[in-house]
């Protein structure tokens, strides 16, 4: 062994750690798209800087254990470093970075990089990869080897110690509140405390432990605290709607900003009117599905682990108590309606756990093209879909309706040329710009919960309406900006017209759904008949996790050990794709019009299994073009997903079609016959 090599391997340790702190310096750089913000964070969070700088550096401690130390080091960086990249490119796409349950998309990598890279981008990539592979098989076969002694006796010590050292000062920094285990915007945790410590909270903090004191005999306890409960009323049964606002909240509560009027006149209206309230949420930014967790569960996610988002983790897994469920009991219809795509955080395979009996997404409605300046489908469209919940069923109704007009990111030019509302205050002309749309899209927001409320009350049916925003917006906000000195909170207001009296009370969003059943009469649901029964009682929290652990994660006491909640075979949309009848276009060679009823924008034809160009012309009629239909072709009308993926959502049987000479050469008719 060469001198210079011989000095280089005993100070191995101290390069290993320098080059740590210089690549990790540099994942920091990609995710936060700056080096200038890289190294703000590293000189005003040093301590922060060098714990995530170690929690890598730990993972590198294992190339004392093995020969091919050069080959192994080059690999914990590349997979490091694409960690980096990933994260980076996710955040330029989407608010949130990437965590832990976005590890089972690598099966769909090929299927999201292709949504996040252009054509060139794809290409590089694939190049990239490629160069890679091979670089690291030629590193492996011909590269260098540690030729010295190796010294197991002393390396295993190491790597352990080196660990040891690393899992006390993780305990130490949780303690000295340098780290936190609480992410209330998970985009925000990434900034304070780092890429590599947050992501592997993500992927190993989850669920809810087990209570110290957790056994049938303490479930049992903690129900018969519920036994004051009055039976539940069974003379009335109004509908229930909720309505979440995506990122609505008063914006005359920002101290710094003027308008020219009231941004939320009709909002404003019904709180002094009606029961209205701060609407305590779990997340400040981003969250919307976590907010929507607990208002339609009533668990908290308190008790769950940072960042957790249970639509990504357990409800993936398992159904779970929830108010579609109690209610359904009840003779209630339960559906969600929602103006963005079925998929986004995996709501079309979650709600059937959550025990809906519907979903319309934005694929099933046909004002989907209805869209704001950044693309985000409006909310005044959602007024005619939950009103066809209310009417196409029988009997009352739950709907639960999540907005998304009011959908960041916010636009720091300016898009709107006419405003409504005229804001100033902000530190700059780019952040006026983006509180000016924002503001006017919860104006517009306003404007259609006047219009629901108007067709509500021309509907006639008992009905009682509880509206939220579901978090505060991505603005930057701090406690000091909010007169109201909370960033975790937002505006509720309780309509009805059942004559329900006004009760003004602050409200978290896992409480909301108790109080609402609390106000009709209803004590039933295990989580609902607790809010009920201990609300603002001594052990309240320390008994709602042992009861959330048992429904999700333990034994189940409160069911005698099995849970009576099945999986809802839950129905896209509130009517099914109707396809009747196929005309030749005269006046086009090629051209077909499909006719049938509750089409959308979204509906595309499907003929031999193959996708053909479809024109949406009206709910009844389709165009399809460039095809030449000839006897028993397979003709199938499809509900495509809008997401990256494509994928249907539902279709109509597949049609055999034959050509029929008759005084109408134009029409062809279908056998019935599924195919």
């Amino acid at each position: 062994m060469k001198p210079w090599v011989e000095r280089l391997n005993k100070i191995s340790i101290l390069i290993q750690a320098l080059a740590v702190c210089v690549g990790y310096y540099l994942i920091e750089t990609i995710s936060r798209h700056s080096f200038g913000k890289a190294w703000t964070y590293m000189t005003t969070r040093p301590l922060v800087f060098l714990y995530n700088a170690g929690l890598i550096f730990t993972t590198t401690l294992i190339v004392y254990l093995v020969r091919r130390r050069v080959f192994v080091r080059t690999l914990l960086a590349i997979f490091w470093m694409t960690l980096g990249i990933i994260n980076g490119v996710l955040l330029a796409q989407r608010v949130t970075p990437f965590t832990g349950p976005d590890l089972h998309l690598i099966t769909d990598a090929f299927k999201i990089a292709k949504r996040y890279l252009p054509v060139p981008g794809m290409i590089l990539a694939g190049i990239a990869f490629v160069l890679v592979i091979i670089g690291l098989v030629v590193l492996f076969l011909k590269g260098p080897r540690y030729q010295g002694p190796m010294k197991y006796k002393y390396n295993i010590p190491l790597v352990l110690a080196g660990v040891l050292i690393f899992a006390g000062t993780t305990k130490l920094a949780l303690e000295k509140r340098v780290l936190s285990n609480y992410f209330g915007n998970i985009a925000f945790a990434y900034e304070d405390y780092g890429y590599p410590y947050c992501l592997a909270t993500t992927i190993f903090n989850t669920g809810i432990s087990c209570p110290q004191d957790y056994s049938q005999e303490e479930m049992d306890r903690i129900l018969s605290t519920e036994s004051d409960l009055e039976e539940t009323q069974t003379d009335s049964r109004p509908n229930i709607i909720f309505l979440q606002l995506e990122s609505f909240f008063d914006p005359t509560e920002v101290n710094f900003l003027e308008f020219s009027e009231d941004p939320i006149p009709n909002f404003r209206k019904l709180m002094e009117k009606y029961s209205s309230g701060y609407f305590k949420v779990p997340s400040v930014g981003a969250g919307t599905a976590n907010t929507e967790f607990e208002t339609i569960t009533g668990m908290s996610l308190r008790y769950f682990g940072p960042g957790e988002y249970p639509y990504k983790s357990i409800l993936k897994e398992t159904t779970c108590e929830s108010a579609p469920y109690v209610l359904k009991d009840l003779g209630y219809s339960t559906h969600a309606i929602h103006n963005n795509e079925a998929n986004f955080y995996g709501r079309r395979t979650i709600f059937p756990n959550l025990g809906f009996d519907s979903f319309t997404s934005e694929e099933y409605m046909p004002e989907e093209d209805d869209k704001n300046a950044l693309g985000w489908v409006k909310d005044e469209v959602l007024t005619n879909h939950i009103l066809d919940c209310l009417q196409t069923t029988e009997g009352p109704d739950y709907v639960y309706t999540i907005s998304v007009q009011g959908h960041g990111a916010y636009p720091d030019e300016e898009l709107l040329e006419d405003p409504a509302i005229k804001v100033s205050g902000a530190e700059s002309e780019e952040e006026n710009n983006k509180w000016e749309y924002y503001v006017n899209q919860v104006h517009e927001m306003d404007q259609f919960v006047g219009q629901l409320i108007d067709a509500l009350e021309e509907n006639g049916e008992d009905t009682v309406l509880v509206m939220y925003g579901d978090h505060l917006p991505t603005m930057g906000l701090e406690v000091e900006d909010l007169n109201n000195r909370y960033l975790f909170q937002t505006e509720y207001v309780m309509w009805d017209n059942i004559g329900l009296e006004k009760e003004d009370e602050d409200v978290a969003s896992y409480q909301m759904a108790a109080v609402v059943l609390d106000r009709l009469g209803i004590h039933e649901g295990n989580i609902f008949r607790y809010h009920q029964a201990r609300r603002n009682t001594r052990n309240y929290q320390v008994d709602l996790e042992t009861l959330q652990y048992d429904i999700l994660y333990g034994e189940q006491y409160v069911y005698g050990g099995e849970s009576p909640y099945k999986s809802t075979d839950m129905r896209m949309g509130m009517h099914d794709t109707e396809f009747t009848e196929v005309r030749a276009d005269a006046s086009v060679e090629g051209s077909y019009y499909i006719i049938g009823d509750y089409f959308t924008p979204s509906t595309e034809i499907q003929i031999n299994g193959e996708w053909v160009d479809t024109n949406y012309l009206d709910t009844k009629t389709l165009l399809i073009t460039g095809q030449n239909l000839t006897d028993y072709d397979r003709i199938c009308v499809v509900q495509r997903s809008n997401s990256s993926t494509r994928r249907a959502l539902t279709r109509t049987n597949n049609r055999l079609y034959y050509a029929v000479k008759s005084e109408n050469p134009g029409i062809l008719n279908f056998d019935s016959e599924d195919s």
